[in-house]
């Protein structure tokens, strides 16, 4: 597990296509949520997608971007998207499968997805707040959380 104040582990993920996130396109310009879940139309992760969504002002007040992993194909992520009306980030974990998920600590072998893992990672690639759930416990107050934090 990556603790507080440690030195977030960079990451490369594909969007769609020949789109990337990269953390290194962060560094001294925004903070960034990055928010694990197990898998796409589920209907936790859903909700939770959709609570992302409705805070996207306070997000965008606090310098803050998000971006939702999972292990699932770039492909299946942008249906997910579209069909749920997200503006964010959703990226994918899917090859290397789940390394990305590894680094951070959050890997469940046995189900080969991610658990439930929240980071908060600053301008300067520092962790300042995380939260990990296993993957049936829905997160709450993701929100309230790390705001108060990510103005830093």
């Amino acid at each position: 597990m990556i603790e507080t104040g440690s030195g977030a582990p960079d990451f490369d993920l594909e969007v769609d296509g020949s789109e990337r996130v990269r953390l290194a396109d962060y560094r001294g310009r925004r903070n960034v949520l990055l928010v694990f879940h197990p898998f796409a139309f589920t209907p936790v992760c859903e909700d939770e997608a959709r609570d992302l969504e409705e805070n996207q002002p306070a997000f965008a007040s606090a310098e803050t971007d998000v971006v939702l992993v999972s292990c699932d194909a770039p492909a299946a992520r942008q249906a997910w998207k579209r069909e749920l009306g997200l503006t964010y980030t959703l990226a994918s974990d899917f090859w290397p499968h789940g390394d990305v998920a590894k680094a951070y600590g959050v890997f469940d072998e046995s189900q080969g997805a991610a658990v439930r893992g929240t980071f908060l990672i600053d301008k300067d690639g520092v962790i300042v707040w995380s939260l990990v759930n296993d993957a049936d416990r829905r997160r709450l107050e993701l929100v309230s959380g790390p705001l108060g934090m990510a103005s830093r």
